[in-house]
């Protein structure tokens, strides 16, 4: 028997169709933005009365993958006035194509910051220090942070320290994406919503998808539907070809075997 694990399937171009992580990660970053604006409990967008003038929410997002740029399209969508920020140069056109504005410490390391599939490297800790000092001053500002960083098969990194959740207004939201990874906010608890000493409350929200679950089984359907195609020949017949460089890097498990090489060496 063999096993293939869907989050192995690789970013190519002809694997787009089955691949699980975007299709569940663009829902998440939708319903972060919602879990985020449901909790913050006011108006995101600027409105202007009789009655006097509503400020526009401001919403930083930290990550901009599948999950990131959904989530700034969702808030910029619902009025706020957003930023992003990440370690791959290549996502700063993305977030200023979607309106937002982009935050980084855009040195050497930060070029070279991507892996070839697409992911972010594991920055040094002079980067990371640089990065901390550029973000602490903005995220004090912000009303909703919406935190999505991942590094494969590593834990989460953590984005957001103590001292930066403290610098925070009363009655502002972080929301944890990766908490299911250990979380990029210090402080943050699985399924928990916690609230700190000085009111900034911390969403450690788990499958967001499954929030919206009818979007979220017919995308996931469709993933494995597509996939399934590779397991049949061209007469039709059961006869998965484990040399395709799809199944290949997703296989995980073949003849009692582990062989996915970065489980072997988990």
């Amino acid at each position: 028997a063999s096993a293939i694990a869907m989050e192995f399937i690789p970013r190519i171009t002809r694997a787009q169709v089955m691949d699980m992580l975007s299709s569940q990660a663009n829902l998440a970053g939708y319903r972060a933005v919602i879990e985020g604006a449901e909790a913050y409990g006011k108006a995101l967008p600027m409105m202007m009365t009789a009655a006097g003038t509503i400020a526009a929410a401001k919403v930083f997002i930290m990550g901009v993958g599948v999950a990131g740029l959904q989530a700034i399209a969702t808030a910029r969508r619902l009025g706020a006035v957003v930023t992003a920020t990440d370690v791959r140069p290549a996502t700063k056109e993305q977030v200023e194509s979607l309106g937002a504005k982009f935050l980084a410490v855009e040195d050497d390391e930060f070029k070279n910051a991507q892996t070839a599939g697409g992911y972010a490297k594991e920055m040094s800790k002079e980067y990371k220090a640089k990065q901390a000092e550029l973000v602490s001053a903005h995220i004090a500002k912000q009303d909703i942070v919406i935190t999505t960083a991942l590094i494969p098969g590593r834990p989460a990194p953590k984005l957001v320290s103590a001292e930066q959740v403290a610098s925070m207004r009363p009655g502002s939201i972080l929301v944890d994406l990766a908490i299911e990874q250990g979380g990029n906010v210090v402080g943050a608890k699985l399924n928990e919503t916690v609230v700190t000493a000085n009111g900034v409350k911390i969403l450690g929200a788990a499958n967001l998808p499954g929030r919206i679950a009818t979007d979220a089984s017919a995308l996931y359907a469709r993933n494995l539907f597509a996939l399934s195609g590779l397991f049949l020949n061209k007469e039709g017949a059961f006869a998965p070809d484990f040399e395709d460089e799809i199944l290949k890097a997703a296989l995980v498990t073949q003849g009692g075997e582990i062989v996915h090489p970065s489980l072997k060496t988990a």
